[in-house]
């Protein structure tokens, strides 16, 4: 069984299709009870016969899934293309995709 955590708390979570991984989603997301609202991220096993020809056996891979469906995909990323992406996103490259003050209201209610 694997888990998920926010920092703060850490319950059991299985994503059916990438079972035993421990989960992460953002501190501003509640675990208890747990919320279902966040993109989640695990350290996944290494690239072993990854179709894509510029992912080699053994490159060390994150998980991306949504903790809403427990059953749905996962995609699978190369420790570097996160990398690339979390620097983007913390030079403000993807403000302009983040939620509203009034939606995140209009998402806290419909979660309560």
């Amino acid at each position: 069984m694997g888990t998920i955590t926010n920092g703060k708390t850490t319950k059991d979570f299985e994503n059916e299709q990438a079972p035993g991984l421990d989960w992460r989603k953002a501190s501003r997301t509640d675990l208890d009870p747990i919320l279902k609202d966040c993109v989640i991220l695990a350290a996944a096993p290494d690239a072993q016969e990854h179709p894509h020809p510029h992912v080699p056996d053994g490159t060390r891979m994150v998980a991306l899934s949504d903790d809403k469906d427990p059953g749905g995909p996962v995609l699978y990323f190369t420790r570097a293309e996160i990398r690339k992406f979390l620097e983007g996103a913390k030079a403000g490259e993807f403000d302009d995709l983040m939620a509203t003050d009034e939606e995140l209201q209009q998402a806290a209610a419909v979660a309560a």
